[in-house]
């Protein structure tokens, strides 16, 4: 009706050449690609096109954005392709832990769902979520492994962490937090934590084995275990070369298509099956059992702030080195909503990404967080929120394909592993290593992280190194308080508690 009274108007006082302007007779024909042909009762006829805008075109804003329903649905597709490994990757490592594989498939896909779904909605914004690579690994071999805790005690830790990360993004604590420290220690522990979980990977895979004298060699290339995953490796690693999208989640499935001959996948009686029962992990989180001696409360704040830190740091990492090469957080388009909370793209999107771990939490995984792989999705042309809706109803099908994950064997994830901390390593040549001051902390922190096979180990080390480096040099005065009063607590940490 907006687009006839637009029409009508154009009619009203645009009658033709030498006329006055007036209101005048005409018949309309109205055709469903918007065009409107108006024939005058004064001989002229006139062809007017008119702007039809549908509901997904107004609420997206695509128009404003320059892009269409045709290329946001081809990038919500492409970042589901990307990032799907995790359907598989995740309900792998974190049933070591003890959890049941399939409630953990579920939660991992309906935390997707609707993580994903809020940033789209809310924030406008193209960028998906799910169970986060690295934490997961944090989670299930440091977190449950070594300190011993149950997962439901993990999951709590999570759980608080999410509502950590909810109160300093509304308080705008977060971006603070953020800015406090400094851009080596932030690249340090991103190629740290990628080097702990390539680590993970070459000795899930049998890569790497324990030695007792020399404490790790290579693997027995004659195990077939091990052979398939340098295979799945040399496979993931060519298509990553040849820039095919999907390398990481096609690798997988080649991995395990090449694994049934050798006995390793096992072959499901099915493929597609209604979901597995979310029961064994839903709401499961024990908070009662997180204050142990041995631990301690610091002991615990500190694995809740590694989590935090760790999520804020891959989150705002991924949106700021998004929005350096596009306009996805380009609020010129008149989204700046003034007087809110929440007032501007970005502000809307972190409180997104906030609430999605105590979401994954209580469904049952580990922390879930923004996705690095949105930017495929991104190159692919998306630019709004209509690309995340599209990726998380790719996991509402994906939820009906449980069987899958069963045939998928770990030697077919370990590769997976083993290339995504290859591109966290990235980060690492953004540190100024030429600047010993900013060199020692920045290769503390990345390099402690998988020779203590300890995430947090890295962050305090890397923090405690940067003050006193800071201090000595003379440069006191360029440290953050906030920096200080992570130092100081990581100190009392490692001299009055148990490591």
């Amino acid at each position: 009706m907006g687009c006839l009274v637009q029409a009508v108007q154009v009619c009203q006082y645009h009658t033709g050449v030498g006329e006055k302007p007036g209101r005048i007779g005409f018949t309309r024909e109205i055709y469903p690609s918007g065009v409107f042909i108006f024939r005058f009762k004064n001989k002229y006829q006139g062809r007017i096109e008119v702007e039809s805008r549908g509901f997904l075109d107004r609420y997206f804003k695509l128009k404003e954005h320059g892009t269409t329903v045709r290329t946001e649905v081809i990038a919500g597709i492409t970042t589901f392709i990307t990032m799907a490994y995790i359907i598989f990757v995740n309900p792998n490592i974190l049933g070591t832990t003890g959890m049941d594989k399939g409630a953990v498939f579920v939660a991992t896909i309906l935390s997707a769902i609707v993580a994903t779904m809020i940033m789209g909605l809310f924030a406008n914004v193209p960028f998906a979520l799910a169970a986060g690579m690295g934490m997961n690994a944090f989670f299930t071999y440091y977190v449950v492994g070594q300190l011993k805790y149950s997962w439901q005690s993990a999951l709590a830790m999570v759980f608080l962490c999410g509502i950590i990360n909810i109160v300093i993004t509304v308080t705008k604590l977060r971006i603070m937090i953020v800015k406090a420290i400094p851009d080596s220690l932030k690249n340090a522990i991103g190629a740290g934590i990628g080097l702990f979980i390539s680590l993970i990977g070459f000795v899930e895979g049998g890569l790497v084995v324990k030695n007792p004298d020399t404490l790790v060699q290579l693997g027995d290339f004659s195990k077939p275990t091990t052979l398939l995953t340098l295979i799945g490796l040399i496979i993931t690693a060519l298509l990553m070369v040849l820039r095919v999208r999907g390398a990481i989640l096609l690798g997988i499935l080649i991995t395990t298509v090449i694994g049934i001959p050798m006995g390793i996948s096992k072959i499901p009686e099915a493929v597609v099956s209604l979901p597995p029962s979310l029961a064994p992990t839903f709401l499961q989180l024990d908070f009662s059992h997180l204050l142990r001696p041995e631990v301690g409360f610091l002991g615990v704040i500190t694995i809740i702030v590694a989590f935090s830190l760790a999520d804020t740091f891959d989150t705002i990492g991924t949106f700021i080195g998004t929005a350096r090469r596009t306009n996805v957080f380009d609020d010129a388009n008149g989204e700046i909503k003034k007087g809110s909370r929440f007032p501007t793209k970005m502000d809307r999107a972190l409180f997104a990404d906030a609430i999605a771990t105590s979401i994954g939490a209580l469904l049952g995984t580990s922390n879930v967080t923004t996705y690095v792989e949105s930017t495929a999705g991104i190159s692919a042309g998306g630019r709004t929120g209509l690309t995340s809706v599209i990726t998380s109803a790719m996991f509402v099908l994906a939820l009906f394909f449980a069987p899958i994950v069963g045939i998928v064997p770990s030697q077919a994830t370990a590769p997976a592993l083993i290339i995504v901390g290859v591109l966290m390593l990235g980060a690492i040549t953004n540190i100024n290593f030429e600047d010993f001051s900013e060199a020692l902390p920045a290769f503390a922190t990345a390099v402690l992280m998988p020779f203590t096979y300890n995430i947090t180990n890295g962050i305090a080390a890397g923090f405690i190194f940067y003050t006193l480096v800071k201090i000595v040099t003379g440069k006191a005065k360029e440290v953050h308080p906030m920096m200080y009063i992570f130092a100081i607590l990581f100190v009392l940490r490692y001299a009055f508690l148990k490591a």
